[in-house]
């Protein structure tokens, strides 16, 4: 049986043996047809033809992992971002872990997803937004099909929250083989204002595809800032699929660090529906080895007076691989749109590759766009002054990436993040500075 036909077969159980609304049980029922019709993708697909999951869906994924797995704060505290005070919603092998988690329900709704599918007062907020902004392709239908657990955050009208959300996930290798497929809702109403971070952490050498879903809806002046931290073990994959829908002059940044895992997917996905709209997207890829990372982007500007910015850093050693492919819509009625899209990157072995599209597609005639695409090497002169300055070649080069991602490190607004990400990239460049950007 392969990986298809067990999701297919394990739907019917997991659908009579979980109690549930007659309207999500409606929407996942249509997904699971939608999964069975489409399969997985393939690089006969334009989006995936740089990217093949035929050696991830060879694995034999338990869907349902069998036993719960305690975990110690002190063993996944270096995960967390513990130097300052936050909510967390904290899973374990798919299940929720309350002794880790910190939620609330005092004035906003940081809480889990099977709660707000199950509990008749949220019902309302589900039926509005649950589904209503991530796409019918397969991988994103799947995740809809079997939606149970994640993180629900609920935001009302006014609120900044004063400390930032962390999402984790943790998988434990209770399988030989394990598949999770979490799925995120957020909602963020008007003027109000949340910070959020998000981590998927493997502590095995097991084998975990990892299929994640992420709505986001942030209503009139809104504003969200969001961190993806992908700093995972060679044995984890992770496709993360994320959809944000914008209203009138909200503004919403996504940062995506990807410096470990065997398959990273990033299908990052924004729709503006309002003017004076801001979107940013920004990323740093470093990754060496066999590893393989894919950032697929969409900004749909639908109405005018809106900007977008996107600027994704990649440095690629040994045989890795890096994918961008990075597209900007401009419809007829979106007159006046400033968007921005760029895409960098450096080689630093001649095994790694980069296949990187950026496209823009404009129907609208009072627009400024631009798109551009860098791929290269280290710059030789700035490397032979450094080194007539008495700085070693290995820090030279460090040095030299460092000022390459710094203008995406500059934008990030919670220091700890940006300390943290600072340490990684050099762990990663495997050299040891002493000051953060």
């Amino acid at each position: 049986m392969d990986l298809k036909e067990k999701l297919l077969s394990s739907f019917l159980v997991f659908e009579n043996q979980t109690e549930i609304d007659s309207y999500v049980s409606d929407v996942r029922n249509d997904a699971i047809k939608a999964f069975e019709e489409k399969g997985f993708p393939t690089k006969r697909d334009e989006a995936w033809k740089y990217t093949s999951l035929n050696k991830l869906l060879k694995e034999d994924y338990s869907v349902f992992p069998k036993q719960e797995n305690a975990l110690e704060y002190r063993e996944v505290k270096k995960y967390l971002i513990h130097e300052i005070d936050t909510y967390k919603i904290v899973f374990i092998d798919g299940k929720y872990s309350s002794h880790l988690s910190e939620t609330t329900h005092d004035g906003m709704d940081v809480c889990l997803m099977s709660a707000a599918l199950n509990k008749p007062k949220y019902r309302l907020v589900i039926e509005n937004y649950f589904n209503k902004a991530a796409t019918d392709d397969s991988l994103t239908s799947l995740n809809t099909a079997f939606s149970k657990e994640g993180a629900y955050i609920n935001i009302p009208k006014g609120k900044i929250v004063e400390k930032p959300i962390q999402i984790i996930h943790f998988s434990t290798g209770n399988e030989s083989a394990t598949m999770l497929q979490p799925r995120n809702l957020i909602v963020v109403d008007e003027n109000s204002h949340v910070q959020i971070i998000e981590r998927h952490q493997s502590l095995t050498s097991n084998p975990v595809l990892t299929n994640s879903v992420t709505e986001i809806f942030a209503k009139k002046r809104a504003i969200v800032d969001y961190y993806k931290i992908q700093n995972d073990t060679i044995d984890a994959s992770l496709i993360d699929n994320t959809f944000i829908k914008q209203k009138q002059e909200s503004i919403v940044s996504v940062h995506t660090f990807s410096f470990g895992g065997k398959l990273t997917r990033n299908n990052l996905n924004f729709y503006q529906e309002g003017e004076r709209i801001d979107s940013t997207l920004k990323g740093v890829t470093i990754i060496g080895n066999k590893q393989h990372v894919d950032h697929n982007t969409l900004v749909h500007h639908i109405e005018p007076n809106c900007e977008s910015h996107q600027d994704y850093k990649g440095i690629f050693n040994d045989n890795a691989t890096g994918v961008f492919n990075g597209k900007v819509v401009v419809e007829k009625e979106a007159q006046k749109t400033n968007a921005f899209q760029a895409n960098n990157n450096i080689l630093i072995s001649d095994k790694a590759t980069i296949n990187t599209k950026p496209q823009l597609e404009i129907f609208a005639d009072d627009v400024k766009c631009s798109h551009g695409c860098t791929i290269g090497q280290l710059d030789e002169s700035a490397l032979f002054y450094m080194r007539s300055r008495g700085i070693p070649e290995k820090e030279a080069k460090a040095l030299l990436m460092y000022a390459f991602s710094n203008n995406v490190l500059s934008s990030v607004k919670i220091p700890e993040i940006k300390r943290r990400i600072t340490k990684i990239i050099a762990n990663q460049l495997g050299v040891d500075i002493g000051f953060d950007l």
